[in-house]
């Protein structure tokens, strides 16, 4: 039997398409190597394909070394140094008639909690589907690498730390 699942569209997507949004990371002034860019990809699904290849991470020099690190889609795209103007995780709005009002909601249930990265000796590179934002209402938005991974757990932001990569979303 051949079956045609969602995982092959999606291998599909990332080896054929073009993205419909990218945001370009660079790294803060401790660390001016850390570049790289975030895709997102509308699918057949409804959702969005997420793709973010990093590289630089500050655990480039530890030979055989792992560590995570948070990554979030922030209210707003402003990635001056030192990323202190990115705002709070991007949190969709709601419709209510002729007015938008800000989903409720504590992390990692924000639109912008995205999954973490997980950096091998300064390089990190992963994809993820994703049904809580569409690409109109995250561009112009920025996505942050933070210095720790997301605990998914403290109040508002997952204690991942300080802001090291920032991108606006185009």
């Amino acid at each position: 039997m051949n079956h045609f699942t969602p995982g092959m569209a999606f291998s599909e997507i990332l080896r054929m398409d073009r993205p419909d949004a990218v945001a370009w990371i660079s790294g803060n002034e401790e660390n001016p190597k850390l570049s790289g860019k975030v895709s997102f990809y509308r699918t057949p699904y409804e959702g969005i394909l997420v793709e973010a290849e990093i590289f630089g991470l500050p655990n480039i020099n530890t030979p055989k070394g792992s560590q995570f690190y948070g990554m979030h889609i922030h209210e707003d795209g402003n990635c001056t140094r030192p990323f202190d103007r990115t705002g709070t995780h991007y949190t969709r709005s709601l419709n209510m008639g002729q007015q938008f009002v800000p989903a409720t909601g504590e992390h990692p249930q924000h639109s912008g909690d995205l999954l973490p990265l997980m950096g091998n000796q300064g390089y990190a590179w992963g994809a993820f589907y994703d049904k809580r934002f569409n690409i109109p209402e995250i561009v112009g938005r920025s996505v942050v690498i933070h210095a720790m991974r997301d605990d998914f757990t403290t109040q508002p932001a997952g204690d991942s730390g300080e802001k090291i990569g920032c991108g606006v979303i185009r």
